[in-house]
């Protein structure tokens, strides 16, 4: 797979209910009635950045997870499992677009992304995608250059700093890695045995699948043309397969700078020196 992401689902259709509910959001003769995930403050902060809060927006999936094994001894990423989980998110996430794209959205801030097991699909997995949509007042498009609503998981506050400061979100871009951590053979652990000794194998595994993650966060975040990313997090799960296979999943909002913004001044670097 190399440094790039795995290929991107489809986009998909809407749910009847969804477009009802959207058409209802929408309301006749520009009548707008929302609905959103946003607190006071936020809901404050948002509108004094020029934007408004176009409706509450969501996408799911339900996904089967293929099986793959990892050999005993070796750290190996786990592609099938790899491709299923970024390509279930990416379907989450497509719809939640949709519906943005539907109420006439700039874009989605506070963009919140779950993994949920339900009793009846053991080996099925749901992935949520839910956000606020939001639009600009002066009828200015802050959509994301592929002409797509921007995405981003800054909340409001977060959202009015970013353009306070001069760059405006793009989109949420996200990295995985499955990865199968070798198990420890019995002369490692004979040698390793009433010893402090870094155990080289599982240092070199956990560091080869977040690195994985992280490159594939940067190359969606090239491919969509920002200047960097921020608000970058990894986050670190296994979801009921065997205990040494990993999910790395690195998220963060890809930034432009506004257009004829003038950046803000380099801080000075202030050096003291004790004693």
């Amino acid at each position: 797979m190399a440094n790039q992401p795995p290929q991107q689902a489809p986009r998909p259709e809407l749910p009847q209910h969804a477009r009802e509910r959207i058409e209802r959001t929408r309301g006749a003769q520009g009548q707008r009635f929302f609905t959103s995930d946003l607190s006071v403050n936020e809901l404050l902060l948002v509108r004094d950045a020029g934007f408004e809060p176009a409706g509450l927006v969501m996408g799911s999936s339900i996904y089967h997870v293929g099986y793959q094994r990892g050999a005993w001894t070796q750290n190996q990423e786990m592609t099938v499992l790899t491709q299923a989980m970024y390509q279930a998110r990416e379907l989450a996430m497509a719809r939640m677009e949709e519906e943005a794209d539907e109420l006439r959205a700039d874009g989605v801030i506070g963009v919140r992304l779950v993994v949920k097991r339900h009793a009846w699909g053991e080996d099925m997995v749901e992935f949520l995608a839910i956000g606020t949509g939001v639009y600009a007042r002066d009828g200015r498009s802050y959509r994301a250059p592929s002409g797509k609503p921007f995405t981003s998981d800054l909340s409001g506050q977060d959202f009015w700093m970013l353009l306070q400061s001069g760059f405006r979100p793009v989109s949420l871009v996200m990295g995985n890695c499955v990865y199968h951590i070798a198990h420890q053979t019995l002369g490692g652990w004979f040698k390793s045995v009433g010893q402090n000794v870094e155990m080289t194998n599982f240092t070199q595994g956990l560091y080869d699948a977040r690195e994985l993650a992280m490159e594939r966060l940067q190359y969606e975040a090239q491919m969509d043309g920002a200047t960097g990313v921020v608000g970058t997090n990894i986050h670190e799960s296994s979801y009921g397969w065997d205990p040494h296979v990993i999910e790395y999943f690195a998220v963060g909002t890809s930034v432009l700078p506004l257009p004829g913004h003038a950046a803000p001044p380099r801080p000075q670097l202030v050096m003291s020196v004790n004693g």
